[in-house]
């Protein structure tokens, strides 16, 4: 059932204090030079990488609902309707727009033209926007029309001194393979193929096991409890629940390679999490994930790429991977720890948004 006009309902209620709140901004003033940021899309949490993303940049950039001379925006949840839009250009009030992924048949079963031309809005009006991959990059441009408009890649970042690899580096009886997220019936598929090649593994006596943590809908619970039952893995797989970002890094340090089975998936933090706590990542080779990983740093599979539905390596291929992880494991190791730590450090990414919002702060007041 298509439930996607409750999320239609929810959004256009919440665009009304983005709306609002521009009027009521040509009232308040604020000094030209500071930056006083408003989040017009998402909002603060430790679950899920677009709220993990504002609490970030929270840390250092505060929300000010009043006085603002600058709006962000992420593109999964966008605020801003036209109105908003045309109070903050009346105003000279720069926006910068964070683009994730796009509304497509393959994922997201609600109504993909409406998704996208909401996003498009703010995406066409941002002064600038963060791409958080080249995928990013293509899907927009495929799905939203070309910008024109400044804009650059931006990868998601991680905190290198927070998500750190184990101090003693254990070697566990198995290779265990972690699978963490939001899995639901769109995503289960990320899952079951792994089960898929666990069970060829299991027939070959390989020593492997998979650890599954995050959250899980009530489908998709039913559905590893069937596929653990109908497979005989009980013995290999454990499912370990939701967790916060402070309970992350334990998460991680449970296993020892990572896998990101999910079809076309533009820049998952989790990824770039795994890596930094030194675990290798298996990963289908579709989205944005073979930018994160490298050549070095874990093993890509043949996936198929398509707008209309989801695919997956096939279990052959999946344990084909999983074995030439084991044979690499301490180089891949290394690797994808060096890999995040000179190229996803929360620092730089910080710096890159302080930079822009300065600047476009700073062509308002000489305008």
């Amino acid at each position: 059932m298509d439930y996607s006009w409750i999320r239609k309902k929810s959004l256009k209620i919440r665009q009304l204090e983005p709306q609002i709140l521009a009027e009521f901004n040509k009232f308040n003033k604020v000094k030209p030079n500071n930056v006083a940021l408003y989040y017009a899309g998402g909002s603060k949490g430790s679950i899920g990488g677009g709220l993990v993303k504002v609490n970030r940049l929270q840390s250092v950039f505060s929300e000010h609902k009043y006085g603002f001379n600058i709006v962000y925006n992420l593109s999964n949840w966008s605020l801003l309707n036209e109105s908003a839009i045309n109070s903050l250009r009346s105003q000279k009030i720069p926006i910068v727009h964070n683009q994730n992924g796009t509304f497509y048949r393959a994922w997201y079963k609600g109504d993909c033209e409406w998704e996208n031309q909401n996003m498009a809005k703010t995406y066409h009006a941002a002064n600038y926007v963060f791409f958080q991959s080249e995928f990013c990059r293509m899907a927009a441009a495929y799905h939203l029309g070309e910008r024109k408009g400044p804009s650059e890649v931006l990868y998601n970042a991680v905190d290198t001194d927070f998500f750190l690899p184990r101090e003693t580096k254990t070697k566990n009886k198995s290779l265990i393979f972690l699978i963490t997220g939001k899995i639901d019936s769109s995503t289960w598929h990320r899952v079951h193929c792994a089960l898929e090649a666990l069970k060829l593994a299991v027939a070959e006596k390989r020593k492997f096991k998979i650890i599954i943590a995050g959250w899980l809908s009530s489908q998709a619970k039913q559905f590893l409890e069937e596929t653990i039952n109908e497979y005989k893995l009980s013995e290999y797989v454990s499912y370990s629940g939701p967790y916060s970002q402070d309970e992350a890094p334990a998460i991680y340090n449970q296993a020892d390679a990572y896998m990101m089975l999910k079809h076309q998936d533009p820049c998952p933090n989790t990824v770039i999490e795994a890596m930094s706590c030194g675990l290798p990542v298996l990963y289908s080779d579709t989205g944005g994930v073979a930018e994160l990983v490298g050549e070095s740093a874990g093993v890509g599979l043949h996936c198929e790429t398509s707008w209309e539905e989801a695919h997956t390596p096939s279990p052959e291929c999946i344990l084909t991977g999983m074995k030439h992880i084991e044979v690499g494991l301490s180089k891949m190791s290394k690797e994808a720890r060096q890999r995040a730590c000179e190229r996803f450090g929360i620092d730089l990414w910080m710096e890159r948004h302080q930079n822009i919002f300065s600047n476009l702060i700073q062509s308002n007041v000489t305008t």
